[in-house]
């Protein structure tokens, strides 16, 4: 397990990497092995994350921008000339109840979330597939699943039901040719994006009533689902969204 399981000399790109999920994501891919490209567009917060971890390599990246996209494909290759894994994992949500009924926020949304994911992963793929291998991994969302409570988001679960939809077809139409595409749909892990609910006790009361582990997911627990997906390990895997949930999309 050990052997399958490292990534040694591989090339990895992680998006959203300047906190919560993508940073952890990049730390634990390098942890294994991996160079690792950190994305993200506060360039500060990454070149702090390099200086922990010397197999990770910061590059600004506006992931909608599809300029930043290619330059971001481009210097991950110059560091071994092929590139093994993507972790599409940036991502934003509406903003609130009330922002969330405005076309302009659900296009906004839709971009970082949808088309960049589609956009970066057709970057990567022209390589991956004239290699003949590699891993593409999207982060969804359980509300990718269900519907999203107790905050309304109609955007963000649109936009994470598409990510899953995509990445059915893309596995089904890169699986012949050694590129597998697969998906993580977390539940309650704290990031910027739900922090003040997470932090709230009475919020935080009602998920451990809801949640049937009764509790949010700690940092470490994606640990073992983002290396089964990056390695070998998953060699025989293509087109599935793991829930990390808790249960949560059991009930």
């Amino acid at each position: 397990m050990k052997a399958i399981s490292s990534l040694t000399g591989r090339v990895a790109i992680v998006t959203g990497a300047s906190s919560g999920l993508g940073a952890r994501f990049a730390t634990v891919l390098a942890e294994a092995g991996a160079t690792v490209v950190a994305a993200a567009r506060r360039v500060e917060r990454i070149e702090e994350l390099a200086r922990s971890q010397p197999a990770i390599v910061p590059v600004r990246c506006d992931v909608s921008d599809a300029d930043d996209r290619a330059a971001l494909v481009d210097t991950a290759l110059t560091l071994n000339g092929h590139i093994d894994v993507c972790v599409n994992n940036a991502g934003i949500a509406s903003g609130g109840p009330e922002d969330q009924r405005r076309l302009e926020t659900f296009n906004k949304v839709m971009a970082v979330n949808v088309e960049a994911v589609f956009g970066l992963t057709q970057e990567v793929a022209e390589h991956m597939l004239a290699r003949g291998s590699g891993s593409v991994i999207n982060v969804s969302s359980m509300f990718g699943l269900v519907a999203s409570t107790p905050v309304a988001d109609a955007s963000y679960v649109a936009s994470k039901t598409a990510v899953n939809g995509l990445t059915r077809e893309l596995a089904n139409q890169w699986a012949a040719r050694g590129v597998r595409v697969n998906a993580i749909a977390p539940g309650w892990f704290e990031t910027e994006m739900n922090a003040p609910l997470l932090q709230d006790e009475r919020s935080l009361r009602w998920l451990e009533r809801q949640c049937p582990m009764g509790r949010p997911g700690r940092e470490h627990e994606l640990d073992g689902i983002l290396l089964f997906l990056a390695s070998d390990a998953s060699s025989y895997c293509t087109g599935q969204v793991i829930a990390v949930d808790g249960g949560w999309t059991i009930r």
